[in-house]
């Protein structure tokens, strides 16, 4: 019986602990300990979108992050007073912890995708053969089932990079997109931008295209600010009541 639970995962760089914020950490007295709690708690929000959250309405204090660090609560407080000042941690308007950049480090899939992956790649590993220049040739991941599941550091638009905007640098737009909005909305295309970021921190959605998302919040906002049409009919009709 295959097993289909989500599992999430972070995606570490390789160079994540050369991150000038990671190095200050460290090299403060009991660093290593507190860079031990913020992988931790990387992992505990990473299905509520970066949200240090027990569930959907219980939000972790303190207290709950020394019990599940397995830390003493003087520890706990300190750290996140840490993590706060070098912005590895942010206090939404509810009051709940969120794990700054954490957009750029989740993944997600199945079990069951974990296997078949296991499986291909011991396949491809045992008959992989070689390019013209004697490198084993690009070993393709298998179908991971992912929900909603996007790279965040993307090449789109013939290999144009995109950049980190918003007040959470979760939002990301390529020049060429930036520039579309700068134009389009002239005075407010800034506005749209915090909107989406805040949005996407405080709900943990993600989203496929950020411009095409703030140009479809754009137009809606725009209907609803139109004036009503001058043709409109308003005679009553025999059917109405007056």
């Amino acid at each position: 019986m295959s097993d289909n639970r989500k599992y999430y995962y972070l995606k570490l760089k390789e160079n994540y602990f050369d991150d000038d914020s990671i190095v200050l950490l460290e090299s403060m007295q009991d660093g290593v300990l507190y860079s031990n709690i913020l992988l931790k708690l990387y992992l505990k929000s990473l299905k509520h979108g970066g949200r240090l959250q027990l569930d959907e309405d219980i939000p972790y204090t303190a207290q709950m992050i020394a019990t599940i660090t397995r830390q003493q609560i003087g520890t706990v407080e300190r750290a996140l007073q840490i993590f706060l000042k070098l912005g590895l941690v942010e206090v939404l308007d509810s009051g709940t912890f969120y794990m700054s950049n954490i957009e750029l480090l989740i993944g997600q899939s199945s079990t069951e995708a974990e296997r078949k992956r296991a499986a291909r790649l011991q396949n491809k590993a045992l008959s992989a053969p070689r390019t013209n220049g004697g490198h084993l040739s690009d070993i393709r991941p298998p179908e991971i089932e992912l929900e909603k599941e996007i790279e965040i550091k993307r090449e789109i638009e013939k290999g144009h990079p995109a950049h980190a905007y918003g007040r959470y640098q979760n939002v990301f737009l390529t020049d060429g997109e930036l520039a579309d909005l700068q134009a389009s909305f002239p005075t407010v295309w800034g506005q749209y931008i915090e909107k989406l970021s805040e949005y996407m921190a405080s709900t943990g959605k993600r989203y496929q295209s950020h411009v095409a998302t703030i140009r479809r919040w754009a137009g809606e906002d725009a209907k609803k600010a139109a004036p009503p049409s001058r043709n409109r009919d308003y005679s009553v009709k025999e059917d109405e009541t007056v």
